[in-house]
């Protein structure tokens, strides 16, 4: 049996720490990137590119840190050794962390970072900017620099994954999954959507990840919004369960959904779900090297409007994107989404979740990632098999 029938010590006694953990990302690898976003900033015709706290400066430099109102940054210049801005009492956490063979800009606190940037560089240098750099550090720049995007040399590097990020994501996913089956076996009528929330947590610790990033359960009505309701609801018979959730493994990132029935659901809810899982099929079958992102939503949303929901975000039908780009951010660029034409290319890594939203009543959303080959979509989880056996 695969939903209910189990217990939470029950669940919990039987996980371990991950069999055989993936291989972190290593020097010689991030060595490569910087290489290559110097390629990029050279043909982009910058002199040097800006690189904030959070995932892009953990991608070239191994520093997870998040981005505070204090500056951490690298200063990468087309040649010569990556610069890191610190805070000076930061020196020792940052030395610690750092992957990579930099030079250290050190600030005190009453001092400007941006001033150690402007001595490092020639003026009026064109500086490619991190475009979630925040703009009370981007602006004053303008000053000293000419100031372009480095999306091109960021975004262009990370949405490709190389076999070390593929094989990261999978075990992150696998791990996520295994939480998802042992989740559906404790289900019993009034559980509350905190407790499912909280043994989630403590499996995926159990299995060696951080905890759960994020987490969301939902119980019937509940399911309607993508992002769910306020309150702790308590299970009941018959209702739909969304549940949403993900972990890290050294920084990338599961996400997976699934939705099925705690006991009986009605024929249309049969239906629909049916038709989710068509409509997530035919954007796996969309996948095509050179393809528009776009082409993938569409396929997706042909489906439904086929069985007349919609058209286009119009409910009941799909409301968001049929998916995103993940790697070292759960959500980042390319998005599977009308409008954004970037190329798929081999390496690329999306969900894939065309959600179908009956407004006040039902939602179901099935969520999986894949990610592009040379000839189509590779699936890193298999999709759930039936509204009533989730999992095998």
């Amino acid at each position: 049996m695969t939903i209910g029938g189990s217990t939470i010590a029950a669940e919990l006694a039987a996980l371990e720490p991950w069999h055989s953990p993936e291989p972190a990302i290593g020097k010689d690898e991030r060595d490569a990137r910087l290489a290559r976003a110097r390629e990029l900033l050279a043909a982009t015709g910058a002199d040097a590119l800006l690189v904030n706290a959070g995932p892009s400066l953990r991608y070239f430099t191994g520093i997870s840190w998040s981005p505070t109102e204090r500056l951490v940054a690298m200063l990468l210049p087309v040649s010569g050794k990556p610069w890191i801005v610190c805070p000076a009492f930061e020196r020792g956490s940052l030395e610690a962390e750092l992957a990579i063979h930099a030079e250290l800009l050190l600030w005190e606190e009453d001092e400007s970072p941006l001033a150690l940037i402007a001595d490092s560089l020639a003026p009026n240098a064109v500086l490619a900017l991190d475009p979630l750099l925040p703009f009370h550090w981007s602006e004053p720049l303008r000053a000293s620099f000419r100031p372009v995007s480095g999306a091109r040399v960021i975004d262009g590097l990370r949405m490709v994954k190389s076999t070390t990020e593929l094989a990261l994501m999978w075990q992150a996913k696998q791990m996520t999954l295994e939480v998802h089956r042992r989740a559906a076996r404790i289900l019993v009528p009034g559980i509350r959507a905190s407790t499912v929330k909280r043994f989630i947590d403590d499996a995926h610790r159990a299995l060696g990840a951080a905890g759960s990033t994020f987490c969301a359960v939902q119980f019937g009505t509940a399911t309607a919004y993508p992002h769910g309701l306020p309150g702790d609801q308590a299970l009941e018979e018959g209702q739909l369960v969304l549940i949403d959730t993900g972990c890290t493994v050294d920084g990338y990132h599961s996400d997976i959904t699934r939705t099925y029935g705690f006991g009986s659901v009605d024929d249309e809810i049969r239906a629909v779900w049916e038709l989710e899982k068509e409509a997530q099929a035919a954007a796996f079958a969309a996948v095509e090297p050179g393809a528009p992102c776009e082409s993938v939503d569409a396929a997706a949303r042909r489906v439904l409007e086929r069985a007349g929901l919609g058209p286009d975000y119009r409910l009941p039908g799909l409301p968001h994107r049929t998916g995103h780009g993940i790697g070292l951010a759960i959500h980042e660029p390319a998005y599977l989404v009308r409008g954004d034409r970037t190329p798929l290319a081999p390496g690329m890594c999306f969900s894939n979740e065309p959600m179908i939203v009956v407004p006040e009543r039902y939602g179901i959303r099935l969520e999986d990632h894949m990610y592009v080959t040379e000839t189509g979509a590779a699936w890193f989880t298999e999709p759930q098999h039936s509204l009533d056996r989730p999992f095998t």
